[in-house]
């Protein structure tokens, strides 16, 4: 897919993602963009998958130009973003490729790492998930998230989930995420969990400015409750994160027997990033901990990726056995989610 076609491709789905001026500067961009300067070339020439499903450079490029946005580098570029009123094409391009020149050492270095959006409302599913767990196993959970970025999906267990009259979650959550739900609701559990820790190439501290930055510059500019949730759950107490490749990682997270808890290693449209070298040594290690499962010290993969079909595919395996369980769909940013579980 060219650089060209992988913006317009985002275009549309940030557009039925709530977001159409984000859209707009996409389409601008598609249309627009040239190969005539060194950052441009970069983005045209990225190797691989440039689109949604691999490295998401229109995404890397849109959350550059909202940092520019959110620290006032660019104040002629923050006049055209909402919340002010949108210019016209001409006048919001003249504004967007200003910035690209001005600030294209800035946007060069934002580059290198894939969007961390740590969107959290994702945390639906894994509200839900955690239900289901802990009244099939009645046992603690111990959490290991694969490209955590800043943890906030760590933190699952603090947010409440409220379906209708039904709230899932503590008597005072940070968050409550009422999604559209689709399917029977879960079970009521009180998950508990014993321990928790993430892995990420670049992780991030939501108490560091430069990477609370990074956290809400992925946040689309015309959906400011995105913003308000995602500093919420960055004022609770910060979930651990290494610094590490998912491979190794994982294989000595689990290397370390928990006796009396289920050990839940989890991944939210993160998996795309991995390469598949590590995508193949996660597995191992998944299948060598799976073998040596126990009822009592069982081991849980949960997937929300991307599959082609509409939202994410929320796919679970339980050792031992290695059963597999299809629990449903969820929308990418955790608007809807279609359970299937019972």
């Amino acid at each position: 897919m060219s650089f060209p076609a992988a913006l317009r491709d985002q275009a549309r789905n940030n557009a039925a993602l709530g977001s159409p001026f984000t859209g707009r500067v996409l389409e601008l961009l598609a249309d627009r963009l040239r190969p005539d300067s060194p950052l441009a070339r970069r983005l045209f020439d990225w190797p691989g998958d440039v689109g949604p499903g691999g490295a998401s450079v229109p995404l890397r490029l849109l959350g550059g130009l909202q940092a520019l946005v959110m620290t006032g580098a660019a104040p002629a570029l923050r006049q055209a973003y909402p919340p002010n009123a949108a210019p016209g094409d001409d006048r919001l391009w003249q504004v967007i490729s200003d910035a690209m020149r001005d600030h294209a050492g800035f946007l060069e270095r934002w580059l290198d790492s894939p969007p961390q959006t740590n969107e959290v409302r994702r945390a639906a599913a894994l509200i839900a998930a955690g239900h289901w767990l802990t009244v099939r196993f009645g046992l603690p959970l111990v959490l290991s998230e694969l490209g955590a970025s800043g943890g906030l999906n760590l933190n699952w267990d603090r947010y409440a989930l409220k379906l209708g009259t039904q709230v899932f979650g503590p008597d005072d959550p940070a968050l409550v995420l009422a999604p559209d739900w689709r399917g029977p609701s879960p079970p009521i559990a009180m998950p508990r969990i014993r321990d928790r820790r993430g892995c990420d190439l670049n992780p991030l501290d939501p108490a560091d400015p430069d990477d609370a930055l990074r956290l809400t510059a992925y946040l689309w500019a015309d959906q400011p409750e995105r913003l308000a949730r995602t500093r919420a759950a960055m004022a609770q107490p910060a979930a651990p994160v290494d610094r590490a490749d998912a491979a190794g990682w994982l294989t000595d997270r689990l290397a370390r027997r928990h006796a009396g808890a289920l050990h839940l290693v989890y991944h939210t449209i993160a998996w795309q990033y991995f390469p598949a070298p590590t995508q193949d040594a996660c597995r191992e290690a998944l299948d060598r901990a799976g073998a040596q499962a126990t009822e009592t010290a069982p081991l849980a993969h949960l997937s929300m990726e991307a599959d082609g079909g509409t939202g994410a595919a929320l796919a679970l395996t339980l050792w031992p056995g290695g059963g597999r369980f299809d629990l449903g769909r969820v929308d990418f940013h955790g608007r809807w989610v279609e359970w299937r579980a019972v």
